[in-house]
């Protein structure tokens, strides 16, 4: 029996009502985007942690799902490495992190609408196997936002992973971490079973976050000890 069909008659309503408010919420926002990123830094700050914040207010009182965080989620120059299961941590970054720089993929900032509003709020675009020059690129603009000083955050091992998977973290992670020289703080999420694809769960989505993990250290180490610290809650 497939995990839809387990699904109770409730968890299937209130994932079509979530659909509707979190998704029908975030089409009206986009079409605001091109003018409130115009608006200055601030109103297109606002906009974009707003939708964040949308997105979690529908997972508690719509999916009827508990968000736990375990810990102290860090701020200031830090490197946040968070595990990466579903959409709803990609989308709650700016609510559980005070105001963070997200390394993202640079096709999200050609989404209409939350592109450049994204890009404006500050996402670092990563563009894989672009070479030194992107590479030098990032850094620089990861460096800029670090001097503010304002948390980075990544995932590590590059894309969403099922629930339980435990993939090698990315090549381009050590890097980062190396040129960077911030320290970094590991945070696991287990959202997977409970957010993943249309039909929702109710449960708890618990964010663990990790001891700091200091800059300097040799690429084995700084990636096992944040491969384990990312994967804790993968039981």
């Amino acid at each position: 029996m497939s995990g839809a069909q387990r699904l109770t008659l409730e968890e299937r309503l209130r994932s079509i009502l979530f659909a509707v408010l979190f998704f029908g919420g975030s089409v009206v926002m986009g079409l605001l985007t091109p003018i409130t990123r115009n608006c200055g830094p601030a109103v297109n700050r606002w906009m974009c942690e707003h939708w964040s914040a949308w997105q979690h207010w529908c997972t508690v009182h719509v999916l009827g799902i508990r968000v736990v965080v375990e810990g102290t989620v860090p701020s200031g120059p830090v490197l946040i490495a968070v595990k990466h299961e579903s959409m709803f941590e990609a989308v709650d970054l700016p609510t559980l992190v005070d105001y963070p720089a997200i390394f993202a993929k640079v096709e999200l900032m050609k989404v209409p609408g939350w592109g450049k509003s994204g890009m404006r709020y500050g996402l670092v675009p990563v563009e894989r196997d672009q070479g030194a020059k992107a590479l030098r690129k990032m850094i620089a603009a990861a460096r800029k936002f670090a001097a503010i000083p304002r948390p980075l955050v990544i995932f590590p091992e590059g894309t969403r992973v099922r629930h339980g998977n435990r993939p090698e973290l990315q090549s381009g992670f050590a890097g980062i971490y190396k040129l960077i020289g911030l320290p970094v703080v590991p945070i696991a999420v287990n959202s997977g079973p409970l957010f993943r694809g249309f039909w929702k769960r109710k449960g708890v989505i618990t964010y663990r976050v990790g001891e700091e993990i200091p800059a300097g250290l040799p690429r084995e180490e700084i990636e096992a000890r944040v491969h384990g610290a990312i994967n804790v809650l993968n039981d």
